[in-house]
């Protein structure tokens, strides 16, 4: 058949050598039964090139059958394709035929092959070589004489990399590779496809097609239009319907077509990893934030612990000057002083400590009462404390805890940490 004749039949716009190239090899290719992969952007007209093979072939009196391989769950699918068998599950009451079954002697479409599971991709490689396939349920395997076209918008030898895609299903499949060009790639033909689209949608609702002027001229045909075809047929009827001119303008197609440089992607499977990556560091941002407040609820346990202990020796009476606290931080098991007096009710109180330094280098301490014992460590401190608390409620952890106004964890690893039985 003439190639003219086959695009007015089938409303194929364009005159693109790439295209005319695809559509002359699936002419070519459409008296035979090899397999037929064809592969390309979503909304390049994928399915509008299966019908075509199918229709120009032996098989045009037999059923077309188009499966879109994506859509179907995977729990499912064996069925869906292969059919089963009265009792092969719950609820399958009856025999069902399968689309390989209702598609005999004829053609079978499996639309986003890539994302077919690795599980059947095996049960689909037996069915291409050896035309045996096994109804779910059933122990004897039924004879199906179908020519099979595949499509795909994924990059399949990454897939095939990647360990998503079989290589020799692959290969079965690729018999006879058909690449349809996105439109981006076919400038000279979206001012075609502008003005067929226009012309439709006038003649259906009967009012004036849309003019191009020459900026929305330039605006659309660079335009990336990674929806393809079916993006702009449906800009363009946008425009048609809710633009009262009928001159489109850079200005006008700007408020339909939303450019911006993210968007710049050549193919959708590289959406798609972009996607994958986002969401990857979402869940690691997230991951680290969660760790950095349960790092921040600690450090702030450990500073109310601090506070209560600070505050419990200041109403006891115990005043310490920087150089003390400086000690009693960096070195707490040097002392071994213990108070005669211990406060025993915890809660956070002001407390102060001063500096003051003289010509003979000596500190004393601005407070009303001076220590002139060796200064008790904070941890001998934090050590009588719970002792006493202890003491006071008969070894009752829950009730020393709230006396000591902290936690029974805080008690627990205090215990733990300073070997207190």
């Amino acid at each position: 058949m003439d190639i003219q004749v086959v695009k007015n039949k089938y409303g194929i716009i364009g005159n693109d050598l790439e295209l005319v190239r695809s559509l002359s090899i699936a002419l070519h290719v459409a008296n035979t039964d090899m397999s037929v992969l064809i592969t390309g952007e979503s909304g390049v007209g994928k399915d509008v090139f299966s019908k075509i093979i199918h229709e120009n072939s032996a098989r045009k009196h037999k059923n077309i059958v188009s499966v879109n391989c994506g859509a179907i769950p995977e729990g499912t699918i064996e069925s869906e394709l292969f059919g089963h068998v009265k009792g092969a599950f719950t609820n399958a009451d009856k025999d069902r035929k399968g689309y390989f079954e209702v598609a005999h002697e004829g053609t079978i479409f499996l639309d986003e092959i890539g994302e077919l599971p690795l599980s059947m991709q095996a049960k689909l490689l037996r069915v291409l070589e050896s035309g045996d396939m096994m109804p779910v349920g059933s122990s004897s395997a039924r004879k199906v004489n179908v020519r099979v076209i595949a499509a795909t918008n994924l990059d399949m030898i990454k897939a095939i990399r990647e360990g998503r895609f079989r290589e020799d299903l692959y290969y079965r499949l690729n018999q006879i590779s058909i690449y349809l060009p996105p439109l981006r790639e076919r400038k000279n033909d979206i001012e075609l496809l502008f003005k067929k689209f226009s012309y439709d949608i006038a003649e259906r609702y009967k009012m004036p097609p849309l003019r191009l002027t020459d900026s929305g001229r330039e605006y659309i045909v660079n335009y990336p239009w990674y929806g393809n075809i079916r993006e702009l047929k449906n800009k363009t009827e946008q425009m048609s319907i809710i633009e009262t001119g009928r001159d489109i303008t850079k200005e006008i197609a700007m408020k339909y077509l939303n450019y911006t440089e993210v968007s710049k992607l050549p193919t959708l499977y590289q959406a798609q990893e972009l996607a994958q990556v986002s969401t990857i560091t979402d869940r690691e941002l997230l991951l680290k934030a969660l760790s950095m407040g349960q790092m921040i609820n600690e450090m702030r346990a450990e500073i109310n612990d601090l506070k209560n202990t600070l505050a419990a020796l200041a109403k006891s009476g115990i005043t310490i000057n920087s150089t003390q606290l400086h000690q009693t931080i960096q070195e707490p098991q040097k002392s071994s002083y213990i108070p005669t007096t211990s406060h025993e009710v915890f809660q956070v109180e002001d407390y102060h400590y001063q500096e003051t330094v003289n010509n003979s280098d000596e500190e004393e301490f601005l407070d009303t009462e001076v220590i002139e014992d060796v200064p008790l460590s904070l941890e001998e401190r934090e050590k009588t404390a719970i002792r006493k608390a202890l003491e006071k409620h008969n070894g009752k952890r829950k009730l020393a805890a709230a006396d000591l106004k902290i936690s029974e964890r805080t008690l627990y690893r205090k215990l733990k940490e300073y070997g207190i039985e």
